[in-house]
């Protein structure tokens, strides 16, 4: 089966516009463009007052994995198979995401802060900003149980 969404025709702005929308509806406080070297859209920061004060969070859109994606897959057209098509279609799967993550939200099964931890900021050694899943790729931490294993 082809990559989600890989024939859609919208606009990046308009489905920007969309989760800017979504995002706006649940308590956002301020949402910003993040661009590439190239002055493109990239992903989305935003700011939002969780029950520890106001965090920001960094929503990337990575077009590149899904034009190798759309590339390595021979059910995808050859003339589908191209940057512009591929941003496209990456904003559109951040944006189903959101809305599934945006129902879980609605039927108060997960807060939006709960949803986009990975995706929240913190500021590492140095002062440089990097999101808490960066920061665990970073350490390499791992999750145990807290038993200790013999070797």
């Amino acid at each position: 089966m082809p990559i989600m969404n890989y024939t859609t025709e919208i606009a990046v702005s308009k489905t920007m516009g969309e989760i800017q929308d979504s995002l706006a509806r649940r308590g956002v406080r301020s949402i910003s463009t993040i661009l590439d070297d190239e002055g493109r859209p990239a992903g989305l920061g935003f700011v939002m007052d969780t029950d520890y004060g106001l965090r920001e969070f960094e929503l990337p859109v990575k077009t590149e994995g899904v034009l190798a994606a759309m590339r390595n897959d021979p059910k995808v057209p050859k003339a589908k198979q191209n940057p512009e098509q591929a941003a496209r279609v990456a904003w559109r799967i951040a944006a189903d995401w959101l809305k599934a993550q945006a129902a879980l939200i609605d039927a108060q099964l997960a807060t939006l802060d709960e949803v986009m931890m990975p995706y929240m900021v913190a500021r590492h050694a140095g002062g440089r900003p990097v999101t808490m899943y960066a920061a665990f790729r970073e350490r390499q931490l791992s999750l145990t149980d807290g038993t200790e294993t013999k070797s």
